[in-house]
């Protein structure tokens, strides 16, 4: 009997080794600078423990002694604080968007260090732009020298399956079943993690942005994707083979746009920044294809661009309201652009939503740079989950 259960419960004290770790480097992130007496109430941990969890932490480099101890009202040595060491490592993101992917380097708090946009200008084979994505993670990382990586995160839209580090299917980058965690790894020579950007998303907020402490999150992702993610008591729900959050083709009240499915008014085709910019070169009122044209456009007083931004906005928030009718979260993030940048537009999204929930509806909380954190979010994610496992190479 004991040889059957040891493996058991060999692995149920390295669960517990990797929570209490878990909670312990969080503690540091949100609370930081923090006495580890402070950390131990937080957590319900004995001393004794956070002490060894602080010293493990220290020598792999992910936090340090604060500079100036906090004195106590009481006599001995003062409490001296401890917090992230945001000065020596960082992961690397990777977001491939339809029109270009965006590479970035990202601190221990999920600060952007360096980022840089890259054109698909030879195509969306997945080949050479993952190629190209490590090319410019590896010229970033040459321009910061004293930065040391911890691995790479790389998120997109479509179908992404974590566990195997695939993307199974992006319609619209014309990628299929792309074992990207292979490719980007091989590139690297880095650990590779791989998620859907809505997911990473979520990630981020509770980590690093104003969901964190939140119960349960909703995050909607509107752009050339549409899609979504949902997470309850700090878990993400991915579902078999990573599936959930595919809102691509629910229908949208008032919807009339053709969809390839065959169908008229899918969330997808009606909200996407193609339909969106399709409609303002249609009106007139830009050339391009980029939205933020757009934005600027009703920035500077344009009447048809501020309204082509309100419907998209008003849209998007019915289906948030749809969303929200069968989740119920504490907080919907929304990512998108007219929301983002445009009071009148999340003021139309939360009416939408309706009076007596739009107080849970706020924007992403990384307006300039929602691509670059999404990439390195997906690393920074395993990092806080299993703190113990960063590398010594790092090191």
């Amino acid at each position: 009997m004991s040889t059957l259960t040891s493996p058991l419960a060999r692995a149920a004290d390295r669960d517990r080794r990797r929570t209490s770790a878990s909670v312990v480097l969080r503690s540091v992130l949100e609370h930081g600078p923090v006495a580890r007496s402070t950390i131990a109430r937080l957590t319900g941990l004995s001393p004794a423990s956070v002490t060894d969890y602080c010293a493990r932490f220290t020598r792999l480099g992910l936090i340090q002694e604060a500079a100036t101890p906090r004195r106590t009202s009481g006599v001995g040595r003062p409490h001296v604080p401890v917090d992230l060491d945001s000065s020596r490592f960082v992961v690397g993101g990777v977001h491939v968007a339809v029109p270009h992917t965006t590479v970035a380097l990202l601190d221990l708090r999920g600060r952007v260090v360096a980022s840089r946009e890259l054109k698909h200008a030879d195509g969306t084979d997945p080949g050479p732009v993952l190629a190209r994505a490590a090319e410019g993670l590896g010229a970033l990382l040459a321009a910061h020298p004293g930065c040391r990586p911890l691995g790479v995160g790389f998120a997109a839209g479509g179908w992404v399956d974590r566990e195997t580090g695939t993307v199974v299917e992006h319609p619209l980058l014309g990628w299929r079943e792309v074992p990207v965690r292979e490719l980007l790894g091989a590139h690297t020579g880095l650990p590779v993690h791989v998620d859907g950007h809505a997911r990473a998303l979520v990630n981020a907020e509770r980590l690093f942005g104003r969901a964190r402490g939140s119960r349960s999150v909703l995050h909607v992702f509107v752009g050339n994707v549409v899609d979504a993610a949902f997470a309850t008591h700090d878990e993400v729900h991915h579902g078999p083979r990573s599936q959930a959050g595919a809102i691509a083709h629910l229908p949208v009240p008032g919807g009339v746009e053709p969809c390839d499915c065959g169908r008229t008014g899918c969330l997808q085709v009606e909200l996407s920044e193609r339909t969106l910019c399709r409609k303002a070169r249609a009106a007139g009122v830009i050339a391009g294809v980029n939205p933020m044209h757009l934005v600027r456009a009703a920035a500077d007083g344009d009447p048809v661009a501020v309204r082509l931004l309100a419907e998209r906005s008003r849209m998007t928030g019915r289906a948030a309201g749809l969303l929200l009718d069968v989740l119920n979260p504490e907080v919907v993030v929304v990512t998108e652009v007219g929301a983002i940048h445009r009071e009148d537009c999340l003021a139309a999204l939360r009416e939408e939503v309706g009076s007596g929930r739009s107080g849970s509806v706020i924007p992403t909380s990384f307006p300039d740079s929602v691509l670059a954190v999404a990439g390195g979010a997906v690393a920074l994610d395993v990092l806080y989950r299993d703190p113990l496992t960063v590398s010594p190479e790092a090191i």
